[in-house]
């Protein structure tokens, strides 16, 4: 991933010397293995835990003659550690050791983007306690439906981030998977107990059963879910950029002092980070959907998946790091305009409490359909800017034969939904 979209953490954790670190010990527990089955002994595992040492420029050489970099790896190495290197990779396949290094390295992302996402759900969690009961204007299909508040929306995406904290525990433990059993996975040259004592000193679990990897659905699984990560982040971040629009203007994300809006208009406050986000996250799906694409391989494995995710693996989990960074700086500092967000409740001039209105008149007596045309009637005249509900109701004899005034206003009151408001935040566990 290009560094403008790259924290350090993360790629450090797909950069080669970690790579490579990762295979030496993968090797190196395999022998140590061995020597805790009496198939070697204890001096040859100390001798080339001693000698075995790699260098990157001399393993790229070597690659360029060979074509296949785990044969340039194992070659360094062996050379290194002299006459006991015969012992490394002994009953091994390439895959052994690359996708137990994946597992780890999946681990090892995951173990980030958790802390993220934590870090995410503190922030939601405060937003949704501080505007516990900001009234704003609920939209459907971008209309003005009903109240609600922010309070409600900041507890929604706590709600939703939480379950995708649950999604990738369960994906990482099941993707985070290495297999020791040689060419086919049958374990014919290395015990299985080899594979055991490896996975079990990495801190990751053994594939049950492995061809010559281990089989790509638990990795698409994971891919998957980082996509939907990626897509509840989008979501946020649209819902944002909708609502700092010049005609809404109820919150802004952070423009900071220098920042500049545009190259051409110096009055620009554009939503550039919630931008960004968006457009990351279907690079995200994008290498999701490759994911996919790699699970039909042939027979007990061909290497068409390789190329694929040498790219997507890297580059989606450290774009997940990146953007779910970027929306946590976006939520720790968004700005509320609450003057904006009053002037939007009163903007339809009643309209949005018409179903109030409708519930009352079938409380008096008044069939639903009769009581429907009613209030959409009065409700129609003021859409189309005439007065305002309260007073084109009040006009309407079919209104005032059951209700006057004072019960129209009444009803216009946030009371019971500040009630319900308390209600879902004690069920979300956020009072």
């Amino acid at each position: 991933m290009i560094e403008r979209y790259a924290r350090k953490e993360i790629s450090d954790i797909w950069s080669e010397e970690n790579k490579f670190n990762i295979w030496l010990e993968i090797e190196l527990l395999a022998i140590e293995a061995r020597v805790q089955l009496k198939e070697i002994p204890r001096s040859i595992y100390n001798q080339i835990k001693q000698k075995a040492r790699f260098n990157i420029k001399r393993i790229k050489q070597i690659e360029e003659k060979v074509h296949h970099d785990v044969i340039a790896f194992i070659t360094e190495v062996a050379q290194n550690a002299g006459d006991v290197g015969k012992y490394i990779h002994f009953g091994m396949t390439s895959s052994d050791v690359l996708d137990t290094c994946l597992a780890v390295q999946i681990k090892q992302a995951s173990k980030i983007l958790l802390k993220d996402l934590e870090n995410l759900k503190s922030t939601l969690r405060k937003l949704a306690s501080d505007n516990k009961y900001l009234i704003c204007v609920g939209r459907t299909h971008g209309v003005h439906a009903e109240l609600t508040t922010y309070g409600l929306k900041f507890a929604l995406w706590y709600d939703e981030i939480s379950r995708n904290v649950e999604r990738l525990k369960i994906a990482t433990e099941n993707a985070a998977v290495g297999k020791i059993s040689g060419a086919v996975g049958t374990y014919e040259h290395l015990n299985p107990k080899v594979e055991e004592y490896v996975c079990q000193k990495l801190g990751i679990k053994p594939a049950k059963i492995s061809t010559q990897i281990v089989q790509r659905d638990v990795h698409a699984e994971y891919l998957l879910t980082l996509a939907l990560i990626a897509s509840s982040l989008e979501k946020f971040a649209t819902e944002i950029r909708h609502l700092q629009k010049t005609e809404v203007r109820e919150v802004e994300e952070p423009f900071v002092e220098g920042q500049k809006g545009s190259s051409a208009m110096p009055h620009k406050r554009n939503p550039i980070l919630c931008e960004r986000i968006a457009g990351l996250a279907r690079l995200i799906r994008t290498n999701a959907f490759a994911s996919l694409e790699n699970i039909n391989l042939w027979h007990e494995r061909d290497i068409s998946h390789s190329s694929v995710e040498r790219i997507i693996f890297p580059d989606t989990t450290i774009l997940l790091d990146y953007i779910l960074d970027k929306m946590n700086f976006v939520l720790s500092n968004l700005k509320f305009n609450r003057n904006n967000i009053e002037k939007n409740v009163n903007l339809t001039r009643g309209l949005i409490h018409s179903q109030k209105v409708l519930l009352l008149l079938i409380e008096k007596g008044i069939s639903r359909e009769e009581a429907y045309k009613i209030v959409q009637s009065s409700a129609m005249k003021v859409w189309d800017g005439e007065g305002d509900l309260i007073s084109e109701l009040l006009k309407n004899p079919k209104v005032t034969k059951f209700v006057d005034e004072k019960e129209l206003k009444e009803i216009f009151s946030s009371t019971r939904l500040l009630e319900r408001v308390d209600y879902i935040f004690e069920r979300l566990e956020l009072s």
